[in-house]
């Protein structure tokens, strides 16, 4: 199915994969994890995908998030083909075009709210943004703009986990790619959270989540589910 839409004029796709084929090697001995994988995901989108541990679902979100790169088949982010560009290239593609929000926060304890929503612009900022503004904004949209100045250790799971998502949004990327964002939340929170991918998506967000969980499947779009390496529907 993705392969009849990798070349959509239009760039209604963020990303577009076709045959894509993942492998590790253990020595000589090659153990593939992603078999030949088609997929493509529109701009505006907000899609699960979903699997049980062991299914490939960490594997195919690295080569979404421009973290690894195929064995065979094309990865296109933005019509860019993640494996046939430079390290500096894909480092570039990655800081800019995709926003990252992980299950364990990935927060710099040391830092504060403000200063680890700033920590992607260190390295890749883009042209005429203003950086400060942008990450009190950011901070307003979570409310969190009370707790600027709070260091991780002051703040609950729910609150770190909103500033990781306001950090995944101070470069204004293409792609939202979370991995398990309410494994580490109660239920309560795990609501809240989802509220505001919610509200994210509505805003004209592209977000593409990794879960387990299927009570996270009312607030997407689209569910692609993956097993042993093999996406069951698309």
């Amino acid at each position: 199915m993705a392969g009849n839409n990798l070349n959509v004029p239009d760039g209604r796709n963020v990303i577009a994969i076709s045959g894509l084929k993942k492998s590790y090697f253990l020595g000589d001995m090659e153990v593939p994890i992603l078999h030949g994988i088609d997929l493509s995901i529109k701009r505006g989108e907000f899609v699960a995908i979903m699997g049980p541990s062991g299914s490939g679902k960490s594997t195919l979100m690295n080569m979404i998030g421009c973290l690894d790169r195929p064995t065979g088949g094309k990865v296109l982010l933005m019509g860019k083909d993640t494996g046939s560009i430079t390290d500096n290239e894909l480092a570039e593609l990655r800081g800019f075009e995709i926003g990252f929000v992980f299950q364990n926060f990935n927060l710099i304890p040391r830092l504060s709210a403000y200063e680890n929503i700033m920590l992607p612009t260190y390295s890749n900022t883009k042209q005429g943004m203003d950086t400060s503004g942008r990450a009190r904004e950011l901070l307003k949209l979570v409310g969190l703009d009370d707790r600027m100045g709070h260091r991780p250790s002051e703040l609950s799971g729910g609150q770190r986990q909103r500033v990781a998502i306001a950090r995944s949004l101070i470069n204004d990327p293409s792609l939202i790619l979370a991995d398990e964002p309410t494994g580490n939340l109660d239920s309560k929170t795990s609501e809240e959270i989802m509220g505001l991918f919610s509200d994210l998506h509505k805003k004209g967000r592209t977000i593409v989540m990794i879960t387990h969980d299927p009570e996270m499947e009312p607030y997407v779009d689209r569910v692609v589910r993956i097993k042993d390496g093999y996406i069951e529907n698309n």
